[in-house]
């Protein structure tokens, strides 16, 4: 059967956004976390104001003159191939060779299984991690993070929003889509134990099959982590985010806990590029602009 060229291009891309909810990439908690140490001062609160990145590099680091990042591909635009090539891009590998840049060393950038990320930081395999990859407690057991990217849930109706939605509130009493077991079916289930008049909640296997349900008007509206969301709406046009995300949290650039200088390197490094306006720079140019950090943390979760 023949569809839409935007429906079988959203069909092609369920099986990675299955695959990065599987990985619990946006474990989003609904409670705003206290702001994290801020670029200047390590988590250990030694001043580093007065240093560049570079300065702030530790020996082993410069004598090696690479920095090595691993990245999973598999959630879009955040980390992805470019179209017909094995090579990556996406926000994280653009970051990820801004930082190196700062840090005055070479990018080595290699893809691996998201579940085998922080066990190679630890085993030594790589520098860094970026990929998508939330700050949260359990996770700070293993590792540290300097906070990137602050993400969660967006709305999304079809195009032009013909219901009006303003709001999650507007949600209430009506038809919506959300992705089961995701963190935004929580985000949904938790509105609607506030409305007065109940939602009609179905649930999808995943974000783009729940697109279908807007597009053939069982439901208005979804709600749909934010790239992802931007990167529909920039694929298809056939839909329209609205601005507000619900149950945001950090993501975070994962250091191994043992290198410390390296990830205080990073944090000033970071912040450079938030100062240059490079950093802000590279989100925009994949349309994720909303979830900038105004500064670099370390752990900004705890």
């Amino acid at each position: 059967m023949n569809r839409p060229r935007s429906l079988r291009c959203l069909a092609a891309l369920s099986l990675v956004v299955l695959a990065a909810t599987a990985c619990g990439r946006s474990d989003q908690g609904a409670a705003a976390p206290a702001a994290g140490q801020s670029a200047g001062q390590s988590a250990a609160g030694a001043d580093t104001s007065g240093k560049s990145a570079a300065e702030l590099l530790p020996a082993r680091n410069k004598q090696s003159g690479v920095l090595r990042v691993a990245t999973s591909v598999g959630y879009p635009p955040m980390e992805m191939y470019k179209p017909g090539t094995t090579e990556l891009t996406g926000v994280d590998p653009d970051l990820a060779a801004a930082v190196a840049g700062r840090l005055g060393l070479r990018l080595e950038l290699s893809n691996s299984s998201f579940d085998g990320l922080i066990p190679g930081l630890q085993a030594g395999r790589y520098d860094l991690v970026m990929s998508s990859m939330t700050d949260s407690e359990q996770r700070r057991q293993a590792v540290d993070f300097v906070d990137y990217f602050r993400t969660g849930g967006v709305i999304m109706t079809r195009k032009g929003n013909p219901e009006g939605i303003a709001s999650i509130a507007d949600l209430c009493g009506r038809k919506v889509v959300l992705a089961k077991g995701s963190s935004n079916l929580d985000i949904g289930e938790q509105q609607n134990a506030k409305c007065a008049a109940k939602m009609t909640i179905s649930q999808s296997e995943d974000a783009p099959t729940g697109l279908l349900q807007l597009d053939s008007e069982r439901a208005v509206a979804t709600i749909v982590d934010y790239p992802v969301a931007q990167m529909f709406v920039r694929n298809s046009g056939a839909y329209e985010v609205l601005p507000e995300q619900y149950g945001t949290a950090p993501w975070g650039i994962a250091v191994a806990k043992k290198d410390s200088g390296l990830r205080d390197a990073v944090q000033r490094a970071l912040q450079e590029l938030i100062g240059n306006g490079e950093y802000r720079k590279v989100l925009d140019a994949y349309q994720v602009g909303g979830s900038a950090v105004e500064r670099a943390t370390v752990n900004a979760a705890q």
